[in-house]
Protein backbone atom coordinates (compact mmCIF):
# COMPACT_ATOMS: atom_id res chain seq x y z
CA UNK A 1 0.00 0.00 0.00
CA UNK A 2 1.20 3.37 -0.95
CA UNK A 3 2.38 5.77 1.73
CA UNK A 4 2.76 9.21 1.48
CA UNK A 5 6.00 10.96 4.17
CA UNK A 6 6.48 14.22 5.09
CA UNK A 7 9.31 15.28 6.27
CA UNK A 8 9.65 19.07 7.82
CA UNK A 9 12.14 21.11 8.85
CA UNK A 10 12.82 25.01 9.47
CA UNK A 11 15.00 25.57 6.63
CA UNK A 12 14.83 22.28 4.48
CA UNK A 13 18.86 22.17 3.66
CA UNK A 14 20.11 19.88 6.49
CA UNK A 15 17.97 17.33 8.62
CA UNK A 16 14.68 17.56 6.35
CA UNK A 17 17.48 16.43 3.42
CA UNK A 18 19.14 13.74 5.37
CA UNK A 19 15.89 12.04 6.88
CA UNK A 20 14.65 12.48 3.28
CA UNK A 21 17.59 10.66 2.05
CA UNK A 22 17.56 7.76 4.40
CA UNK A 23 13.74 7.71 3.75
CA UNK A 24 13.80 7.13 -0.20
CA UNK A 25 16.55 4.73 0.02
CA UNK A 26 15.40 2.52 2.71
CA UNK A 27 11.98 2.72 2.63
CA UNK A 28 9.56 0.22 0.68
CA UNK A 29 8.56 -0.03 -2.66
CA UNK A 30 5.44 2.42 -3.28
CA UNK A 31 6.43 4.83 -0.28
CA UNK A 32 6.63 8.41 -1.71
CA UNK A 33 9.23 10.92 0.35
CA UNK A 34 9.12 14.66 0.32
CA UNK A 35 10.87 17.20 2.26
CA UNK A 36 10.39 20.87 2.92
CA UNK A 37 10.86 23.57 5.48
CA UNK A 38 8.78 26.39 6.91
CA UNK A 39 11.07 28.61 4.70
CA UNK A 40 13.96 27.62 2.08
CA UNK A 41 17.51 28.02 2.57
CA UNK A 42 19.02 25.44 -0.19
CA UNK A 43 20.30 22.16 0.31
CA UNK A 44 23.35 22.72 2.26
CA UNK A 45 26.40 21.12 0.63
CA UNK A 46 27.72 19.58 3.82
CA UNK A 47 24.48 17.68 3.79
CA UNK A 48 24.95 16.41 0.45
CA UNK A 49 28.88 15.28 1.70
CA UNK A 50 28.07 13.94 5.06
CA UNK A 51 24.92 11.87 3.05
CA UNK A 52 27.44 10.96 0.18
CA UNK A 53 29.88 9.71 2.69
CA UNK A 54 27.54 6.89 3.86
CA UNK A 55 27.18 6.03 0.09
CA UNK A 56 23.71 8.08 -0.60
CA UNK A 57 23.31 10.58 -3.19
CA UNK A 58 21.24 13.96 -2.36
CA UNK A 59 22.99 16.10 -4.48
CA UNK A 60 19.64 16.57 -6.64
CA UNK A 61 17.39 17.22 -4.05
CA UNK A 62 15.74 20.66 -3.83
CA UNK A 63 14.90 22.43 -0.58
CA UNK A 64 11.23 22.98 -1.07
CA UNK A 65 8.37 25.23 1.38
CA UNK A 66 5.62 23.37 2.81
CA UNK A 67 3.43 25.23 0.93
CA UNK A 68 4.30 23.51 -2.02
CA UNK A 69 2.42 19.93 -0.75
CA UNK A 70 -0.71 21.17 -0.01
CA UNK A 71 -2.72 18.96 -1.98
CA UNK A 72 -1.39 15.72 -1.34
CA UNK A 73 -2.90 13.64 1.38
CA UNK A 74 0.20 12.33 3.55
CA UNK A 75 -0.32 9.72 5.73
CA UNK A 76 2.71 10.36 8.05
CA UNK A 77 4.33 14.08 8.72
CA UNK A 78 7.45 14.43 10.57
CA UNK A 79 8.98 16.97 11.85
CA UNK A 80 12.50 17.02 12.74
CA UNK A 81 13.59 20.46 14.72
CA UNK A 82 11.62 22.13 17.33
CA UNK A 83 10.77 25.44 15.35
CA UNK A 84 8.95 23.31 12.53
CA UNK A 85 6.58 21.24 14.83
CA UNK A 86 5.66 24.77 16.42
CA UNK A 87 5.28 26.68 13.06
CA UNK A 88 4.01 23.74 11.03
CA UNK A 89 0.89 24.38 9.17
CA UNK A 90 -2.38 22.64 9.92
CA UNK A 91 -2.59 20.35 6.95
CA UNK A 92 -6.21 19.15 6.94
CA UNK A 93 -5.74 15.29 6.97
CA UNK A 94 -5.50 12.13 9.03
CA UNK A 95 -1.61 12.34 8.81
CA UNK A 96 -0.05 10.81 11.72
CA UNK A 97 2.32 13.40 13.76
CA UNK A 98 6.05 12.21 14.46
CA UNK A 99 8.61 14.43 15.75
CA UNK A 100 12.16 14.42 16.99
CA UNK A 101 14.61 17.55 17.82
CA UNK A 102 17.51 16.48 15.79
CA UNK A 103 20.99 19.02 16.50
CA UNK A 104 20.82 21.54 13.57
CA UNK A 105 24.38 20.85 11.78
CA UNK A 106 24.10 23.63 10.13
CA UNK A 107 25.05 25.71 13.16
CA UNK A 108 28.01 23.78 13.79
CA UNK A 109 31.55 25.98 14.54
CA UNK A 110 34.68 24.87 15.12
CA UNK A 111 37.60 23.52 12.70
CA UNK A 112 36.33 21.78 9.46
CA UNK A 113 36.82 18.51 11.27
CA UNK A 114 34.91 19.12 14.19
CA UNK A 115 31.99 20.68 11.65
CA UNK A 116 32.15 17.28 9.43
CA UNK A 117 31.84 15.15 13.04
CA UNK A 118 28.80 16.77 13.85
CA UNK A 119 27.21 16.55 10.69
CA UNK A 120 28.12 12.45 10.78
CA UNK A 121 26.89 12.54 14.68
CA UNK A 122 23.96 13.96 13.83
CA UNK A 123 23.43 12.20 9.90
CA UNK A 124 23.90 8.81 12.12
CA UNK A 125 21.06 9.88 14.73
CA UNK A 126 18.58 10.59 11.96
CA UNK A 127 19.90 7.29 9.99
CA UNK A 128 18.71 5.39 13.02
CA UNK A 129 15.25 7.58 13.73
CA UNK A 130 14.67 6.33 9.92
CA UNK A 131 15.05 2.91 10.21
CA UNK A 132 13.03 2.69 13.55
CA UNK A 133 10.31 4.53 11.47
CA UNK A 134 10.27 2.37 8.68
CA UNK A 135 10.13 -1.00 10.72
CA UNK A 136 7.70 0.23 13.37
CA UNK A 137 5.14 2.07 9.96
CA UNK A 138 6.38 1.26 6.99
Amino acid sequence: MKKNVLVLCTGNSCRSQIADGYLRALSPEGTNVYSAGVETHGVNPKAIETMKADGIDISNQTSNHVDEYGGIEFDYIITVCDNAKERCPYFPSKAHLFHMNFPDPGKAVGTEEEVKAEFSEVREMIKLYCKEFIAAYL
